[in-house]
């Protein structure tokens, strides 16, 4: 469900616009509004589910995500909707920031475990399917406000529920996104940009330095002295950031270039998403076992790179079979074979006490990367495409050089995720099926208790 709403909201774009008025740089708060509270707020929530249960965080988590799908759904202006969406944001952040968590804990044997994660990323990748589709049919058939109502379906705060770090970092984050938004009008030297985005950067060491001094933090600094934990966190970051002007741009130039209505735009992401699922749920964890989670992350990471390539060619009389079909495939391959491996090596740091936390981190990683990146990468596609207007060129062909730049920053922000993967990253050996098995065996034998493998190195 969190997925979906993040995806049914891209087809439905184009349309938000035109009836609310959006400008082409604002029009990223209809996503952001709900990424960076979502982003934000994941550390914070991953810490109560520790404390708390996980169970009782992904209940109310769920009750505020549905109810501020129905604001979302009956809003009538630019500020309710934006609004709206910061509340449901809100509500994914509690509802997801337990979900890797669970898994961990419930899962401690390695293969299993990697199986776990392999059904975690086909059920993303499922309802990102199910949103493109019903975007589209919705938008269509009724009206873009019904792709909002269609998600209405411990210990205590004293151990280490740090408030003070959650709002010191989803404060310096959304002010951040603002400052980095209003760029295409106020300019990058003017007073707006340098002071917000110094209070914002101010607000984040803030934050950092907190998390070091105090007993019980939002984000322990020790989670990060594992390379593969601190380089996979920072590597997702720049991965998402680079992958969203593919979900983002890509929707509004199917429809605002090539003239595809929503339904269209559903069915031309379907390839992707259904490549996505396929390869998590029948592949990932195979292949997770067999080679490693390194070895699996770096050719994928190739092939969205390659994608971001190809999608920076596409010309304003593009045809789906020959420029849209060949990179939505790649990048569907190469996210659905690289992320169940970057979730294993985010998590591998995780102790059974802190699962929760490391959970909240892994989606904050993802969440930062997609906020910030989508801010920076809508707001250079649109000072390229009002540059190339004031010199004379035609609406589409501006727009369409806007968003080939912004596709190759993308590009440029994976390959920089790469470079981490093969320098930073450090190959584990995966366990031997035979001999767990023959393992298993013998204790059964013996009639000795097996004790779970931790989902952590004691080293």
């Amino acid at each position: 469900m969190i997925v979906l709403d993040i995806t049914i909201v891209n087809v439905a774009l184009p349309s938000i616009q035109d009836d609310l008025g959006f400008s082409q740089s604002n029009l990223a708060w209809v996503v952001n509004a709900y990424l960076v509270p979502f982003g934000g707020l994941l550390l914070l929530a991953g810490r109560l589910g520790d404390l708390l249960g996980q169970r009782r965080v992904f209940l109310a988590g769920l009750a505020v995500f549905t109810t501020a799908s129905l604001l979302c759904g009956i809003s009538q202006t630019q500020e309710m909707l934006i609004g709206a969406r910061f509340i449901q944001g809100i509500g994914g952040a509690l509802t997801s920031a337990v979900i890797l968590g669970m898994i961990v804990t419930m899962f401690p044997e390695p293969r299993e475990q990697a199986k776990a994660i392999g059904v975690y990323g086909f059920v993303a990748s499922a309802g990102g399917s199910i949103g493109l589709l019903l975007g589209g049919i919705l938008t269509q058939a009724i009206s873009w406000h019904f792709i909002f109502v269609i998600n209405r379906p411990g210990i205590g705060f004293g151990k280490g529920a740090d408030l003070l770090g959650g709002v010191l970092i989803t404060g310096g984050l959304m002010l951040g996104v603002y400052t980095i938004l209003g760029i295409s009008e106020k300019g990058w030297g003017s007073t707006q940009t340098l002071v917000l985005g110094a209070i914002s950067l101010a607000l984040e060491v803030a934050f950092v330095l907190r998390q070091a001094r105090i007993a019980n933090p939002l984000m322990p600094l020790r989670l990060f002295r594992s390379r593969n934990v601190s380089g996979a966190n920072a590597l997702q970051m720049l991965l998402v950031a680079g992958m969203f002007s593919m979900f983002f741009l890509g929707a509004l130039y199917l429809q605002q270039i090539l003239g595809y209505d929503p339904l269209q735009v559903g069915l031309a992401f379907l390839p992707a998403t259904l490549v996505m699922g396929t390869l998590s749920l029948g592949f990932s964890e195979k292949l997770i076992m067999r080679f490693g989670p390194r070895a699996m992350l770096i050719p994928g990471m190739v092939l969205v790179g390659t994608a971001l390539l190809l999608f920076a060619r596409t010309p304003v009389d593009g045809s789906y079979l020959a420029d849209v079909l060949p990179p939505m495939l790649l990048i569907g391959i190469g996210i659905g074979i690289s992320f169940p491996s970057l979730m294993t090596l985010a998590m591998s740091g995780a102790t059974p006490e802190d699962a929760g936390l490391a959970s909240g981190v892994v989606n904050t990683s993802a969440q930062v990367g997609g906020a910030i990146g989508l801010a920076i990468l809508a707001t250079l596609a649109a000072e390229r495409t009002s540059t190339l207007l004031d010199g004379g060129a035609s609406h589409a062909a501006a727009l369409n050089s806007g968003f080939h730049l912004a596709y190759l920053v993308g590009a440029g922000m994976v390959a920089v995720a790469l470079a981490i993967a093969v320098f930073v990253l450090r190959s584990e050996p995966m366990p031997d099926p035979a001999a767990m098995a023959e393992g298993m065996a013998g204790e059964e034998t013996h009639g000795g208790a097996r004790e779970p493998e931790p989902a952590y190195s004691e080293g």
